[in-house]
């Protein structure tokens, strides 16, 4: 099983560099698995189904008896912290043509200092189409300053200043490169069929197998993509039930989620409500249905660090393939109440997992997810989840492969 987890997850994430490149793979899976995408009105009646946005996707499989057992939903996010390429970015430096870059999210900058980085992202052309694009080999490097000419930086730590310290290096000579006319190559188009270009750096070292028991996975995105491989997964593995199975996908979570195409946006209600009513529902009937759906909320947890751990509250720290993690905060950071997280721990014992719980310090605040956002909007009862995992918002990010199954397997219990 573990080499079969390592080949499906490492597929993934190697293919999807961005969000709308997850997207495409996914709409292949979905395919492979009789899902069929939807884009008239009809969302299919009896037939599992999906709908695609820009980098968000949500797929579901129609229960039998939506009016009396509800939605059962997992939620998780598409994007990860990154560079992304500013609209104008060709720039010249002492002998290098350079990118001009954006920071994406809150990225652990000095992570993505000496990496081997590709280009991937997708353009607007005349056409009206959207075409996605990415380097099939490194294209770009930041690298940092020798130690000889910053003697301290060991003592003092490392400091970036992030419009100076942060353009990567992409070729060499006299003459800028144009960041366009290489995207439109890569198209195979000429350079006046692009209209516009939305594009980011990635680390091009592939998903791997870590430790002498490889019990480890180490890759680029793991946070969220992780969680959006155990979703895919467990729909497309659960048996149909009374509830309609919903898995949803949102892009811009890294940046606050209020995009059309995230958790704030309408995406998810609007496509549960036309489910309603193709299963014969009213508007009415649709408000009542909600309060008895449930929503787990898969976003990955912080494990306890080997070399930091006075940094967790250990009564309350989740432990690297010892289970996914209950996410809990009473200032409603995380959505998990006594009664959602009660739903999840039942399905992970019926799935025969172990489930650990993460509270934060006190004297250090946690994150957000997208959890307390579709519980505000929708009024669904909600449990925050996730697999531990170390390096978070690093350019390589490390969680656990039992953690990978045991979350898969307890989310396939709970949508069923």
């Amino acid at each position: 099983m573990t080499i079969e987890l390592l080949s499906s997850i490492s597929s993934q994430l190697d293919s999807a560099p961005t969000p709308r490149h997850l997207v495409a793979y996914l709409r292949k899976k979905f395919a492979e698995a009789g899902f069929t995408e939807r884009t008239d009105k009809s969302m299919g009646g009896d037939s599992p189904g999906l709908v695609t946005f820009d980098g968000s996707l949500i797929a579901w499989r129609p229960g039998t008896s939506l009016a009396t057992s509800g939605f059962r939903i997992v939620g998780a996010h598409t994007d990860s912290p990154c560079l992304r390429i500013k609209p104008n970015p060709s720039e010249h430096r002492h002998g290098f043509s350079t990118l001009l870059v954006e920071i994406y999210g809150s990225p652990l900058l000095n992570s993505w200092l000496d990496r081997d980085l590709g280009i991937a992202g997708h353009a607007a052309l005349k056409s009206g189409e959207t075409r996605l694009f990415s380097s099939n080999k490194p294209l770009a490097r930041i690298s940092q300053l020798a130690i000889h000419l910053d003697r301290e930086v060991n003592e003092r730590g490392l400091t970036l200043d992030k419009q100076l310290h942060l353009s990567p290096a992409w070729s060499t000579g006299d003459s800028t490169a144009d960041f366009k006319q290489w995207v439109a190559k890569s198209l195979d188009l000429d350079q006046d069929e692009v209209l516009q270009i939305e594009a980011q750096l990635f680390d091009t070292a592939k998903a791997s197998a870590l430790g002498a028991d490889d019990s480890l996975l180490v890759s680029g995105r793991l946070d969220n993509q992780a969680s959006c491989w155990a979703a895919v997964n467990s729909l497309i593995a659960a048996e149909r039930s009374t509830a309609t199975q919903v898995i949803a996908l949102f892009d811009h979570e890294e940046v606050g989620s209020e995009s059309a195409s995230g958790a704030a946006g309408p995406l998810l209600e609007h496509t549960l409500e036309r489910l309603a009513a193709d299963a014969g529902l009213s508007r009415t009937e649709f408000l009542s249905v909600l309060p008895l759906s449930t929503c787990v909320s898969a976003d990955n947890a912080h494990a306890v660090h080997h070399n930091y751990s006075d940094r967790h509250d250990m009564a309350n720290a989740p432990i690297i393939n010892r289970g996914p993690a209950v996410k809990i905060n009473s200032n409603q950071r995380y959505a998990t109440s006594a009664e959602s997280a009660g739903t999840f721990i039942e399905a992970c014992n019926r799935a025969k997992v172990p489930h650990q719980v993460f509270s934060s310090r006190n004297n250090i605040p946690c994150g957000s997810t997208i959890g307390p956002i579709t519980a505000t909007r929708l009024g669904i009862r909600t449990v925050d989840v996730g697999v531990p995992q170390l390096s978070m918002h690093s350019a390589r990010e490390v969680c656990g492969v039992k953690d990978l199954d045991a979350l898969r397997r307890a989310l396939t219990a709970f949508l069923c």
